[in-house]
């Protein structure tokens, strides 16, 4: 596994089990040559898995996954090389995890009236430490008391989109993030992008706006992707001149299977994704 990379990890800072700490141990083992922490709407965890990466010998970068709102989904945009502190994006991703909490309290109330009452208690039981409490620990604490089977029971009969107990939430606009993130000095990636639901004309659209803005690459390297997915991502990166960037979006024991670097046991992610990556970020920066 020399020369492979993971730019999409989670730890216990938001939905992940592992700390930072333990996920660099984890990148470290498995041989990868750089690796980047991209907890949900938060850098918490960074200055820890940085001081652990150079530890390790191992390369990285500041990182997050920020939810960006768009008609009637979301999208996940990754952020690369930002100054946590900048002001400007501080702000904003505090009114975000405010909105997330917000959120939180709307779905369990509607969970009371459903018959399946679950505490703020509970739900921070299953968050631990973490800096961002959502929908995933809500979903533990419902299959710990017997209201779902497992996580994927309770998000289709509950939390998920659509169904009783969904709540919308505080979400930036692709734009404003974009904005925001260049204004930190780093540069963002669009998240595993079948997951935006947009049929292969929608996306191409939704690309080119975003890349009017900004937008500088496509995680074409996901866990669990066809070759005919990565074709389709590596040519709308070639088109509209973004990077290509990869990762298995790894969460510990709250996705099962998934190993860091690896996914299923067939990605990979050249180094060589990570050097362009860095170089944009430095470049950005300087801007």
């Amino acid at each position: 596994m020399a020369g492979l990379i993971d730019l999409h990890l989670h730890s216990t800072y938001s939905d992940g089990t592992n700390t930072p700490e333990e996920l660099v141990a984890l990148a470290a083992e498995a041989g990868l040559a750089a690796a980047v922490l991209t907890d949900h709407d938060t850098m918490e965890g960074t200055p820890r898995f940085l001081a652990a990466a150079r530890a390790a010998g191992l390369r990285s970068l500041a990182g997050m996954e920020i939810s960006a709102d768009v008609p009637r989904r979301t999208v996940h945009l990754l952020a690369y090389g930002c100054d946590p502190a900048e002001p400007c994006l501080a702000a904003a991703l505090a009114r975000v995890r405010d909105g997330r909490a917000e959120r939180n309290a709307l779905i369990l109330e509607k969970l009371g009236r459903l018959g399946a009452p679950i505490s703020m208690e509970e739900v921070r039981a299953e968050a631990g430490n973490a800096e961002v409490v959502g929908r995933p620990h809500i979903a533990a604490a419902l299959v710990r008391r017997g209201f779902a089977e497992d996580r994927v029971d309770a998000f289709r009969r509950f939390l998920g989109r659509g169904a009783p107990a969904y709540a919308e939430r505080y979400r930036l606009s692709p734009e404003e993030a974009l904005s925001l993130v260049a204004g930190a000095g780093g540069v963002v990636s669009l998240a595993h992008p079948a997951s935006t639901g947009y049929n292969p004309a929608e996306l191409r659209r939704f690309v080119g706006r975003l890349a009017e803005h900004g937008l500088a690459g496509i995680e074409c390297l996901y866990t669990g992707y066809l070759p005919n997915q990565v074709e389709e991502y590596v040519g709308l990166a070639r088109e509209f001149g973004l990077l290509v960037t990869g990762g298995t979006d790894y969460h510990g024991d709250n996705k099962p299977g998934i190993r860091i670097g690896v996914a299923y046991g067939r990605l990979k992610v050249p180094l060589s994704a990570f050097e362009a990556l860095e170089a944009r970020c430095s470049a950005n920066a300087q801007c």
